[in-house]
C-alpha cells in the first residue's frame, strides 16, 4: 500500500470519529456568533462615546479660554449637541439590531439582519470620519479669516511675545495641520482595526450562511 492510500485511509477514519452536524447545528452556530458580534459592536460605540467625552473634559482651561475668546463657543456647543444626538440614534441601532438578530428564527432572515448590520456600521464610521475632517477644516477656515484676532487673543491666553504675527501664524498653521493630519489618522485607523475586525467576521457568518440557504 503506497503512502496516498495510507493517508487516505487515516483521513477516512478520522473523519467517521468526528461529530456530524446538523442544519439546525450549524445555524445555531452562527447565529451565536453573530450576535455576539454585533453586541460588541454597540458595547464599543458606547465606550467610543464615552472615550470622546472623557477626552472633551480633559481639554486645559486655557484651551477653551480661547475659543471662547475667539467667539467658537456657541458654535462647538451646536456641533457637540448635534454629533451626540446622531452618534445616540446610531447606538440606539447597534442595539436594535442586536435585538433582531438575537430573536432571529430563519436563515433568510438572519442573513438580512447581518447586511443590515454591516450596512449600519457603514454609514456610522463615514459619518464620524467625515464630520471630523468637516470640522477640523472648518475651524481652520475660521482661524485663517480671522488671523488678527487668533493672534492677539493666542499671545493673551498663552502670553506669546516676541515673534511676528506673519511667523505665528505659519508655525500655528503648520501645527493645525499635523494635529488635523494625526486626529484624523487615528480616527480611520481604531475604524479599520476594531469595526472592520468585527465587519470581517460578520461578512464570513454570511458566507456560511449562503452555503446552507443554498
Amino acid at each position: 500500500m503506497d503512502q496516498l492510500e495510507l493517508l487516505k485511509k487515516q483521513w477516512q477514519s478520522r473523519e467517521q470519529e468526528l461529530p456530524k452536524l446538523s442544519f439546525g447545528d450549524i445555524y445555531k452556530m452562527l447565529l451565536k456568533k453573530s450576535s455576539s458580534i454585533v453586541k460588541w459592536i454597540f458595547y464599543i460605540s458606547i465606550a467610543e462615546i464615552g472615550f470622546w467625552t472623557l477626552l472633551a473634559l480633559l481639554v486645559p482651561e486655557s484651551s477653551t479660554k480661547f475659543s471662547d475668546d475667539i467667539g467658537l463657543h456657541n458654535i462647538l456647543i451646536i456641533t457637540n449637541v448635534i454629533n451626540y444626538l446622531v452618534f445616540g440614534f446610531f447606538i440606539i441601532l447597534f442595539y436594535r439590531n442586536y435585538r433582531k438578530i438575537s430573536t432571529t428564527d430563519s436563515v433568510k432572515e438572519l442573513m438580512g439582519n447581518i447586511l443590515r448590520t454591516r450596512k449600519t456600521v457603514k454609514y456610522f464610521v463615514v459619518y464620524n470620519v467625515t464630520t471630523s475632517v468637516l470640522i477640523i477644516v472648518g475651524i481652520n477656515i475660521f482661524y485663517y479669516l480671522n488671523q488678527d484676532m487668533v493672534f492677539r487673543f493666542m499671545t493673551e491666553d498663552y502670553g506669546i511675545s516676541n515673534i511676528s504675527q506673519a511667523r505665528f501664524m505659519k508655525m500655528f498653521f503648520a501645527i493645525q495641520i499635523l494635529f488635523g493630519i494625526v486626529m484624523i489618522g487615528f480616527v480611520l485607523l481604531f475604524y479599520r482595526i476594531v469595526y472592520g475586525i468585527l465587519l470581517r467576521r460578520l461578512r464570513k457568518n454570511y458566507k456560511e450562511l449562503e452555503k446552507i440557504e443554498f
